[in-house]
């Protein structure tokens, strides 16, 4: 929308306030100002509002807008009066708006910061979450215009409207005077306003899809009249898998005469078919597509799969009409998926959805699966068939510009028909937001990811989102920090997949081999040793083992207490004739599955060779596996919590090993009973008593080689530790607050930056470094320069012996290598003799930029570093300084604000920790101290995102305390937080 002549040109139409928003129903709507072209539009909306709503707004009958009312109402100066429309279809379905005001409630400008507010919704679109949506943008308007507080008159019996300010989380006063209630909302996010707006987020969110994904009706838009082809192929999909809802074919090429097409009718638009449709499968040509979205939304289609290539992966032309789908789409209220997809599946009894190009509708299952390839969802809908392992949903979406997988973390989360969610993204849209989903899902069910295109810098073809330039790394450290299982391949996805799928997580690292082939069970216990796990010595069978020997032996392995999880090994056995038995797997199966449901809850894995029929066997139980109980659905929450027993919760109680290497002894151990079943995966629920819950057995997984099924064994033992340390999380320590000087900081940052800051920030010279970091307790030992030999002897005598003399050149700067930094220079003629050494070797002091610098009592070089990438955020960085984090990239990284369980973990994560924990007979160093400056400088970058980048080099870690030697620090106007602001869709 353009700004009209009649606007101040100080006041611009602010565009960037425009936001498309899904409501609470699941469908779409658009946020933007209101402008002097919405005069009809205004008079339209209020002519459909009903008279009570009227008068609540009013306080009087006010049955149509004076031409006064219409004018003041659609001319906004965009600062001290603002007024927002929400639009479906490019109709108001509801307004907001606001007037500053004095302490005397009379019009004002700046500075006043209060402002009185009123909203006006349709009748028809209340209960949607119209209003609620409405405050978060105008309270993130007002804030942005220097307005503090909300003051509103609501009559006492518009319960709806005094609901909506009361839910809002901001703090607010209430009084009652002249018969209205009169409400002031102080407009600053607590954590109260901030959880509610991204549980209504997340509601709304999960609604969409789910509404994607469990239709009463569907229309495949584009079906040809011969056999073949995309559309032909969705509708007779569609057919075949079941779908209990209703069918249409829809063609504009359709004869007039064709009434059906393989047995559902058959129309040339949407307009012919005589009900709401709920889902249309767009596969018709791109040029084509436009049209057939408009025809779904003037006629109430609620979402959209759009099958059509020739968008943005065909390049900037692509990209622009990819973008218009989208707006046209979310004009009408509809969301999509797509453009370029494979399709959408939903196994559930209810709706047997096959939406998609997949020819065969996988069996109903507990795992949700989310890719953004239609060739790498083929291969994983295949791979998963032949293992035997059903869907609960499965979504494809091509160039995503819509529906995402941050979507499918929302649909995933509430999902009681999910337990594991797989994802493979070869972009991540809103990095901060899906590590906070991730999050949050992670500590109720696994999520297991496979990151593509991670090597490259840049998106695929088709995904037209922000590109992040952390390291791959250091992504993958921060899905693991968000409870995400994080693999290489789509193979290490379907195997991590099924054994959290089908089986109980560990309660450590403790894993007994046993089976039937010596070598076998050695390269298993190799493989254990490798992932990190604690194999028992592997217990031989021996060739001529049966199946009965294979029971006894898993039955013992899962009533030992010193043990945690079962991998079984399998080699065709020896019959009495000795010939080698290779078709019986049906018979191992069974006996596995019979030690398996009469022992305690632990993980089994099956590693086998060449055993037919084995592994087809042991998956049959979960065709007929109830899925688990839990009181929960889309309308509501989990009541499963992180660490409690659950959807892939530990199997055992008591105190878990500290790490995946501690070797410790469970603390509960029940020996099997003849009348006692061990809960599954698809058995346990939240109210599960205890290890021994009888229930129905359930399948196990099978994997053709040992490296395998261990590394999808230690994947669950390191995400059952993560999910116990989740039900304690973290925290910033409150004393950090007695000496961290925040206002102090931010009138620093103010004045460093200047009233223009440079956009692409500016460097901090050494004194302004001291002086910020001082500012939250973090001192910097000072340096002085020397530009020549006198001024060096002067500043150690300032400084006190002894003395270190350093280049500050860049090309040398922490280059000990290269001569370039002298140490412990205990006099006066040492330190002349280093300098002339230092200028004759190295160059001129004008080149070397020399500084001295007092010494710090011995200790461990590290490196700490906070920087804020535009897509992740703020992260913060530690390793050991020089070959181990710059040669061998041995740097850990965790997402800021960081808590005391973050800053521990950090240290000790990386390969080199040793060094600090006294590693061959060295002393240990001051870890706590270290942990200390990990989050002081998590705080500082956290309060001030002006704090764009700081380098703490060296930071000298000794027995007793901590000394940074060196510290840079860049400031920088903040770049935008699209996380911290009102909800909204991302526009890509």
């Amino acid at each position: 929308m353009e700004p009209t002549p009649e606007q101040s040109p100080h006041h611009a139409y602010p565009d960037h306030w425009e936001a498309d928003v899904v409501l609470r129903d699941g469908g779409t709507a658009r946020i933007r100002p209101i402008t002097t072209d919405d005069a009809e539009r205004l008079v339209s909306f209020y002519e459909q509002v009903s008279d009570e709503s009227k008068y609540y707004r009013f306080f009087a009958p006010y049955p149509r807008l004076s031409d006064r009312d219409v004018h003041r109402f659609t001319h906004h100066d965009y600062v001290d009066r603002v007024g927002l429309a929400v639009t479906i279809g490019g109709e108001f379905i509801g307004t907001v708006r606001y007037d500053r005001i004095n302490e005397q409630g009379r019009p004002a400008s700046a500075p006043a910061d209060e402002a009185e507010v009123a909203f006006l919704v349709q009748d028809a679109h209340q209960g949607r979450g119209v209003a609620s949506a409405l405050l978060e943008h105008i309270a993130a308007v007002a804030r942005e215009r220097g307005i503090r507080r909300f003051a509103a008159e609501v009559l006492p019996a518009n319960t709806k409207m005094i609901k909506v300010f009361r839910d809002a989380g901001y703090t607010q006063q209430r009084s009652f005077e002249d018969g209205s209630v009169h409400l002031t909302l102080d407009l600053e996010p607590t954590e109260k306003s901030l959880a509610v707006q991204r549980g209504r987020e997340q509601r709304a969110e999960a609604r969409s899809v789910q509404r994607l994904l469990a239709p009463g009706s569907v229309a495949v838009i584009g079906t040809g009249r011969t056999p073949g082809g995309v559309g032909r192929t969705v509708l007779r999909n569609l057919l075949a898998a079941g779908f209990t809802g209703r069918t249409y074919a829809v063609n504009r090429a359709f004869d007039e005469g064709l009434t059906t097409l393989d047995g559902v009718p058959a129309h040339r638009s949407l307009g012919e078919i005589d009900e709401r449709v709920d889902l249309a499968v767009i596969a018709v040509p791109a040029h084509r597509v436009p049209e057939a979205v408009a025809d779904c939304g003037e006629h109430g289609v609620q979402g959209l799969v759009v099958l059509s290539a020739g968008y943005a992966e065909r390049g900037s032309a692509g990209r622009e009409l990819q973008r218009e789908l989208v707006r046209q789409a979310r004009s009408y209220g509809m969301r999509i998926i797509g453009p370029n997809a494979f399709g959408i599946i939903n196994t559930a009894e209810s709706v047997r959805l096959n939406a998609s190009l997949a020819p065969e509708s996988p069996a109903r299952g507990r795992i949700g699966l989310f890719t953004q390839s239609g060739a790498i969802g083929i291969a994983l809908l295949s791979g998963l068939h032949r293992r035997g392992a059903g869907l609960s949903s499965f979504i494809s979406a091509g160039n995503r510009a819509d529906v995402s997988g941050n979507d499918f973390l929302q649909y995933s989360f509430e999902d009681p028909d999910t337990d594991v969610a797989l994802l493979y993204l070869e972009s991540l849209g809103n990095p901060r937001k899906f590590t906070r989903l991730a999050r949050r899902t992670a500590a109720v069910k696994p999520v297991v990811v496979v990151k593509g295109a991670r090597h490259s810098g840049t998106n695929p073809p088709g995904h037209a989102v922000p590109v992040s330039r952390i390291p791959d790394a250091t992504v993958s450290a921060l899905m693991r920090q968000a409870g995400v299982i994080r693999v290489d391949t789509v193979t290490e996805m379907v195997d991590a997949g099924l054994l959290l799928a089908d089986q109980p997580l560990p309660a450590g690292p403790r894993v007994a081999i046993l089976g039937n082939s010596e070598s076998l069970g050695l390269l298993t216990y190799d493989a254990c040793l490798a992932e990190g796990l604690r194999p028992r010595p592997p217990i031989d069978l021996t060739t001529a083992a049966s199946p009965q020997d294979f029971r006894d032996a898993l039955a013992e392995a899962l009533a030992d207490g010193t043990c945690d999880a079962v991998i079984v090994t399998a080699i065709p056995w020896v019959g009495e004739n000795g010939n080698a038995e290779t078709g019986d797997g049906e018979v191992l199966a069974a006996a596995l599955r019979g030690a398996a449901a009469g022992g305690p809850a632990k993980p089994v894995a099956v590693v086998h060779v060449e055993i037919g029929g084995l592994a087809e066997a042991l998956a049959a139980a979960s065709s007929t596996a109830a899925p688990r109980t839990r009181p929960t659905t889309l309308a509501g929450r989990p009541a499963t919590t992180p660490g409690t027993t659950g959807p892939g919760a530990p199997a055992t109680t008591g105190t878990p090993p500290a790490s995946p290497t501690t070797d410790t002894t469970a603390t509960t151990s029940t020996a099997p009973t003849t009348d006692t079943a061990r809960p599954t995966a698809a058995t346990l629920t939240p109210d599960t008593p205890s290890a021994t819950t009888p229930t129905t057995p359930g399948r196990i997984p099978a994997y053709p080689a040992a490296e395998r099924a261990v590394r999808a064994m230690a994947e669950a033992v390191k995400y059952a530790q993560w999910r116990r340390q989740a039900a304690a999380p973290g925290k910033v320590p409150e004393f950090l607050d007695d000496t961290i000087d925040e206002p102090g900081t931010a009138a620093l940052i103010d004045t460093l930056l200047g009233p223009a800051p440079d956009p692409r920030g500016r460097p901090l010279a050494h004194d302004e470094v001291r002086e910020l970091l001082g500012r939250y307790g973090i001192p910097v030992r000072p340096t002085l320069p020397a530009p020549d030999a006198e001024a060096a002897v002067a500043a150690a005598a300032r400084l006190g012996y002894p003395v270190a003399l350093k280049t500050t050149a860049p090309h040398l700067r922490h280059r000990a290598d290269l001569g370039g930094v002298r140490l412990d220079l205990p006099d006066e003629e040492a330190l002349r003799r280093a300098y002339g050494e230092l200028t004759d070797l190295l160059g001129k002091p004008a080149e070397l930029l020399p500084v001295v610098q007092a010494m710090a009592p011995r200790g461990v070089d590290t490196v700490v570093r906070a920087s804020i990438d535009a897509a992740a955020g703020a992260i913060l960085s530690f390793g050991l300084a020089g070959a181990p984090s710059e040669l061998l990239g041995d740097t850990a990284h965790r997402l800021v604000p960081a808590t005391d369980r973050d800053a521990a973990e950090l240290i000790r994560s990386i390969k080199a920790a040793p060094v600090l924990f006294g590693w061959r007979g060295s002393a240990p160093v001051d870890t706590a101290a270290l942990e200390e400056l990990l989050l002081r400088l998590s705080r500082l970058v956290d309060d001030h995102p002006e704090v764009v980048s700081v380098a703490l080099e060296p930071v000298v870690v000794a027995p007793q305390g901590i000394t940074v030697l060196g510290a840079s620090v860049r400031l920088a106007p903040p770049p935008p937080r699209g996380d911290l602001g009102p909800r909204r869709l991302p526009n890509y």
